[in-house]
């Protein structure tokens, strides 16, 4: 067994790197290869291409390659390292000598460009090339904190993967400006940490390196950031332990919770750790959609209600009031949704509780693989429940198709997903997580094989005591309720195995050898501790049947509807499914409906879908707010509903996950 890291002395449970799992096979197996072979040189394509993108272009300028000016948003460069971890990881799984030197250029052009001190912003240093005045850290949305802290993230897995020390150097440079400024400028420092990434980059760069300095920043971070008097929009108006409830912007506050998880796993902290876990909570139970959506809200008042209104501020993509959860004017941007994937993993290493495991497949497969497109090319930077006809507002757009805005388009067509925004902060988060996605499938610790997640995986790990196991998972999940691990090899003392229960399931089954084992209750890990043996057969069956779900008395919007799920994927209705003249308000379920599962395709690619017989409401008149309810017949028709993450991918449409309940 090789973890991706020796330290997490206070986790229960550590991370595999790409020698002991792999997606290889199945559902995540065909994801890889996707990511692999058109996400990943799809997006640089994108970042080359300087008519399309300055995401290159930036750093050549800043190297004096080339004259020009600094084009895109402030965290572009932060977009590009989370673009070239997803290619590092690559290189991890699929080793390729051509994309290797590619990346060395790449980071040596990095290395040339930033400033003695450890400071990295093509912005600023744009701008001194050509003699304009530029101050670091002027403003806090400018994001510098965030543009090195995946520096230091790319920097460290270049080298863990490939032994380089080119942006390894740079990582440390950086670490130690932002450590200059938790000593000698901490106001500074406090209010430019936008999005804090750094504060998982830092742990990264000590777990690689063992040097406690990078120990110590990390908890400087937190002394400085409870030391500043903020607001909701980065979660620093109120000290970390005396958070009670999530608000503010969902990507700053997922990213700050999930740094600080990772310092929990180095130091121990309690009483911070059951903070992270009453925060979790707080999200999971009152304010994640179905689909696994985080961060409700295009723009929130928080604290909202309170009566101290001179602390009211607006908040852009905000986690709103508890069970605020609409439909159409969902935001749930890609990048909070994969925040609270980092956030969950980090609860599950810490604690071993398979509820955290269940919430990072419930993101996993819906509002993850929502947001980029079944051929891997295209993305979503928001992941809407609903998307109706004629929207009589434009929505928010965060990008267009080339580096020079063009119009939008009607408001009917506003969420297609696009090759390139020019807001890019999501695509290559969406591909730097599935790139690394095999790092989730299991983890290890002093108890043996903790399998979190299936669809594909292979597994070969060996304890301190030389005991080892490997396993090829064989299954047609999230498809198939069978799900098969054959022990392809096993030495020593054998090492117990945990196959996790999902919280969503009931009546599972498990077999080893064909010999019953007695399983444990959904949402916990069933344990097998055996003499394993090259061949052993285990077979864990989770049966599937659809459930019909309902919502919290206080998710207003969902009041009287329900939504659709089969194991662990959510299903939603596309207007391109439904009969002619039925449109999408009209649909609705009849308690008790029969759902009939059945393999289709979307747009070329496989998925199963559930057909049911659909209740047809009266349709309703468009010009008037409100109006008398028809005196009609209802009528039935035929339906087919397709996987939340399959939407979209077949033009313009209209969509909905909830769906009126007719008694």
């Amino acid at each position: 067994m090789t973890a991706t890291t020796a330290t997490r002395a206070h986790a229960r449970l550590r991370p595999l790197g790409a020698d002991s799992a792999r997606w290889a096979s199945g559902f995540w197996g065909d994801i890889h290869d996707r990511t692999r072979d058109v996400t990943i040189p799809q997006i640089w394509s994108s970042l080359s291409d300087p008519a399309i993108s300055a995401g290159l272009t930036n750093f050549r300028i800043a190297a004096g390659l080339e004259s020009g000016e600094h084009a895109g948003p402030p965290f572009m460069d932060g977009d590009f390292y989370k673009w070239l971890e997803a290619a590092i990881a690559r290189l991890e799984t699929d080793p390729d000598p051509e994309l290797a030197a590619r990346i060395e250029q790449i980071a040596e052009l990095i290395a040339s460009v930033q400033r003695d001190d450890g400071y990295l912003h093509t912005p600023t240093i744009i701008s001194s090339r050509n003699h304009e005045d530029a101050i670091a850290l002027a403003d806090r949305f400018d994001f510098e904190t965030y543009n090195l802290g995946h520096l230091i993230t790319a920097g460290v897995r270049h080298y863990e993967v490939t032994g380089s020390t080119t942006l390894l150097d740079a990582a440390r440079k950086a670490a130690g400006f932002l450590e200059d400024l938790a000593t000698n400028k901490p106001l500074e420092l406090a209010r430019s940490a936008i999005c804090p990434s750094h504060y998982m980059a830092v742990i990264d760069l000590y777990r690689a390196t063992g040097d406690e300095q990078y120990l110590r920043l990390s908890e400087a971070f937190i002394r400085v950031r409870d030391d500043f008097e903020g607001g909701d929009d980065n979660q620093d108006r109120l000290p970390v332990r005396e958070q009670t409830v999530v608000a503010g912007h969902a990507v700053r506050a997922n990213y700050l919770y999930a740094g600080l998880a990772d310092l929990i796993a180095e130091n121990g902290d309690q009483e911070l750790e059951a903070v992270l876990e009453r925060l979790w909570h707080d999200v999971v139970d009152t304010k994640l959609y179905i689909t696994g959506g985080a961060g409700a809200l295009y723009d929130g008042a928080s604290p909202d209600g309170s009566p101290w209104q001179d602390q009211i501020s607006r908040v852009h993509q905000a986690y709103g009031r508890s069970y605020q959860l609409p439909h159409t004017t969902a935001h749930n941007e890609s990048c909070a949704n994969i925040g609270l994937i980092l956030w969950s993993e980090r609860m599950l290493s810490l604690t071993g509780d398979a509820k955290y495991a269940d919430v990072i497949e419930q993101v996993a497969f819906n509002s993850l693989l929502s947001s980029i497109s079944l051929a891997g090319s295209e993305y979503f930077y928001t992941n809407p429940l609903r998307q109706v006809r004629d929207l009589p507002f434009p929505l928010r757009r965060p990008g267009d198709t080339a580096l020079h805005p063009t119009p939008p388009p009607p408001p009917s067509d506003e969420r297609l997903r696009e090759p390139y925004l020019s807001c890019f902060c999501c695509p290559p988060n969406i591909a730097r997580t599935l790139a690394r996605f095999h790092e989730r499938a299991a983890s290890v610790g002093e108890e043996g094989l903790y399998v979190h997640l299936y669809g594909g995986s292979a597994l070969d790990v060996t304890n301190e005591d030389g005991g080892r196991l490997a396993l090829r998972e064989d299954s047609d999940y999230p498809w198939s309720e069978r799900i098969a691990f054959t022990v392809t090899d096993a030495a020593g003392r054998g090492i117990p195995l945990h196959l996790r229960i999902p919280g969503w399931s009931s009546g599972a089954t498990l077999t080893v050898n064909g010999q019953p084992v007695a399983v444990s209750e959904p949402g916990t890990y069933t344990r097998i501790d055996r003499a394993w043996q090259q061949g052993d057969l285990i077979e864990l069956t989770l049966p599937m049947p659809v459930r019909v779900l309902r919502a919290h008395r206080l998710a207003e919007e969902a009041t009287n509807q329900v939504a659709v799920r089969r194991g662990p994927v959510v299903y939603c209705v596309e207007s391109a499914d439904l009969p002619d003249g039925v449109v999408l308000e009209q649909v609705a379920l009849r308690r008790g409906a029969r759902f009939t599962p059945a393999e289709t395709e979307v747009a070329g690619h496989r998925v199963m879908a559930l057909g049911t017989e659909a209740v047809v409401l009266p349709g309703t008149a468009e010009a008037a707010l409100y109006d008398d309810v028809a005196d009609a017949d209802l009528t039935t028709a035929p339906v087919r509903l397709v996987p939340y993450f399959a939407w979209g991918n077949r033009g313009a449409g209209e969509m909905s996950v909830w769906l009126p309940l007719v008694w």
